[in-house]
């Protein structure tokens, strides 16, 4: 699946508070280098990948270049060799020049809206514990509505089970079709759900809204979304965009979310992990606390974020050695995305081409990863036949892939139930994607099935 609730804790002079200190300023943006990357130069930043798997799941992980890496470690021995002066000294700007960088990023209005955590599902935890608290202390009522997409992350689900419903909220899923086919189709399904939250007299307090939603993978038209939410009268509103930054693009005030989080470790090179958490400034929504509580506990989410007791934070700090990294591109983290998004139509439709299946959705709903249609011959017929099918890919024929398993609909038959979710970053190769396709295709000239694996 974004709103500042928290408050300004700037002086008159607007210098921002960090960890108690009101002397340090905001850095400057980095400089962007001039100089274009080359092809060599890509491997070698990836050579550290295991060469003999075709990895084509950069939607899980992430990855990271040899270079950020390299600062990454130059971080922690900072901490090692002397870490009183890197806790006084080096710890507090650090973090606030990452925080600028992805302020720019995503175009908040102000830095203070911009929180570093671990990762999307701390951020969910944040948001969902503070509308948690909301219904405990009587803000909300009991049988007030909350609507997530029934393609939610599988955490973030969990999460809303764990603090939402049991604060008692009633739960509504979106029933997104898939294969899509339009941006109508989900727009005309979330309208529906808003609806059923409403009946009764009801009042819809929550809307979790993916951006990228992960298995299927779609780019949901989160700004519709959420401008249908604001005429719905439907009180905050949650973006879970884990695979957005660096993947598609973001901005904050055009999307007009409550809260918005992103990890930087899926499609914008950190190391794992870090995610930023967007949250609106409001009055109204300044109860966000980071869910493990330590000496800055009330100065604010960011502050309670940037120190939640020791521990490694080299990869918050890494930022603007990414920054640095993807600058070396032509046109920057927005060539990125346009080339991957570009590669991964092209990849994906050989790979249909190859298959005579299809699509999950048009070109135009993806980003950096694109669903494709497995073979009906595979007998992909359950989840287990997904788990065991990737697993017979990586062992057998060294390919990477996450499954998706569609079940078939009342009547279907000969449908596609079983869908590769393929990504593309910039060090794969054409050859990633020939050893999907080949190894599919000889499965399929062996007359195998799913029911195989389970013998």
């Amino acid at each position: 699946m974004a709103s500042h609730c928290q408050k300004s804790y700037l002086r008159p002079d607007s210098t921002p508070h960090l960890n108690g200190d009101t002397d340090t300023h905001l850095p400057k943006k980095p400089k962007i280098a001039p100089t274009s990357i080359s092809d060599s130069e890509i491997q070698s930043e990836f050579a550290h990948h295991d060469l003999s798997v075709a990895r084509i799941n950069n939607g899980s992980f992430g990855c990271c270049p040899s270079s950020v890496i390299s600062a990454q470690q130059q971080w922690q021995l900072k901490f090692l060799r002397q870490p009183d002066y890197f806790y006084f000294n080096e710890l507090k700007k650090g973090i606030l020049e990452s925080r600028t960088i992805i302020k720019d990023l995503i175009n908040a209005e102000h830095i203070d809206e911009v929180s570093i955590v671990d990762n999307a599902t701390t951020a969910a935890a944040i948001v969902l514990q503070k509308i948690a608290r909301d219904f405990a202390e009587g803000r909300f009522q009991k049988g007030d509505a909350a609507v997530m997409l029934h393609y939610a992350y599988g955490a973030v689900k969990k999460s809303v089970e764990a603090y939402v419903s049991r604060a008692g909220a009633y739960v509504i899923e979106v029933q997104l079709p898939f294969p899509v086919e339009s941006n109508d189709e989900i727009i005309c399904e979330f309208r529906k759900a808003l609806e059923r939250g409403k009946a009764n007299g009801r009042k819809v307090r929550l809307a979790v809204i993916d951006h990228i939603t992960s298995m299927p993978c779609v780019v949901i038209p989160v700004k519709e979304l959420v401008k249908i939410c604001r005429e719905e009268g439907v009180d905050q509103v949650f973006v879970d965009a884990a695979h957005a930054i660096g993947c598609t693009d973001i901005n904050m005030q055009e999307i007009g979310a409550d809260y918005y989080t992103s990890n930087l470790h899926k499609w914008f090179f950190c190391p794992p992990s870090i995610a930023f958490l967007y949250s609106r400034r409001s009055p109204s929504l300044s109860d966000l606390h980071h869910p493990v509580v330590s000496h800055e506990y009330g100065n604010g989410l960011a502050i309670e974020s940037a120190w939640i007791g020791t521990r490694d934070y080299s990869s918050q700090l890494v930022v603007p050695s990414v920054l640095k990294f993807v600058n070396r591109f032509e046109d920057g983290i927005e060539g990125i995305k346009k080339r991957n998004h570009e590669a991964v139509v092209k990849m994906g439709e050989m790979l249909v081409e190859s298959w005579k299946t299809r699509l999950g959705c048009p070109p135009s709903m993806c980003a950096s990863m694109i669903m494709v249609g497995l073979p009906s011959c595979l007998g992909i017929s359950s989840e287990s036949d997904t788990m065991m099918l990737r697993t017979h890919l990586r062992e057998e024929f060294r390919v990477e892939v996450p499954i998706y398993y569609r079940a078939p609909r009342k009547g279907e038959t000969g449908t596609i139930t079983g869908y590769a979710r393929i990504s593309h970053q910039v060090y794969n190769k054409f050859e990633d994607y020939v050893k999907l396709r080949d190894g599919i295709n000889e499965l399929v000239r062996a007359g195998f099935t799913c029911a195989e694996l389970s013998k």
